[in-house]
């Protein structure tokens, strides 16, 4: 049997996740079932000297989303929908440990735009947004929450070097609603 449409979104989400870590020379696995149950998708590790510090390890977790249903945009951030008040209160609690973050992956609306492949380039479609949820303020109902990425939290090996480096110091990104 195939894998169903959400499965597939979910699949390149995970690749989009892990050749963005790869090639910024982060190391990224998946997270096993148990994980999964506190809305942890991956992990991604960092295991170089933070500039400036004696600091050489630092641990991400990551709750991924894919959709072709692009939100509404203003100039500064993208909504999305996030379906399940249960998964989205544990993105919002820090209770130590690893920090957590949300990547939402942005297909295109037309599945046949999602993957072109030559001998010369593999190029995915569209893009995917990162934001972390502490102090995201208590949903008002009881089944989603429209949460707004940041447009200048686009997911790029700088980026995600960038964040563990920032988390290694202690600079752990919190919500703010635009």
């Amino acid at each position: 049997m195939p894998l169903t449409l959400n499965n597939i979104e979910a699949e390149l989400s995970y690749a989009y996740l892990h050749a963005i870590a790869s090639k910024s020379g982060l190391s990224c696995t998946i997270a096993n079932r148990s994980d999964d149950n506190y809305g942890i998708d991956a992990h991604v590790s960092y295991f170089d000297k933070i500039p400036g510090t004696y600091i050489t390890d630092v641990e991400l977790r990551v709750q991924l989303k894919a959709t072709k249903n692009k939100g509404a945009e203003t100039p500064t951030h993208i909504s999305y929908p996030f379906s399940g008040i249960q998964g989205y209160d544990k993105l919002r609690e820090n209770k130590g440990g690893a920090p957590r973050i949300l990547i939402v992956l942005f297909l295109s609306e037309i599945e046949a735009n999602w993957l072109t492949i030559s001998e010369e380039e593999l190029i995915m479609k569209h893009a995917a947004y990162w934001v972390c949820l502490y102090d995201a303020p208590p949903s008002t109902n009881k089944s989603s929450e429209t949460i707004y990425l940041p447009k200048a939290n686009l997911l790029t090996p700088d980026a995600l070097k960038a964040l563990c480096q920032e988390i290694g110091i202690g600079n752990i990104p919190t919500y703010i609603k635009p």
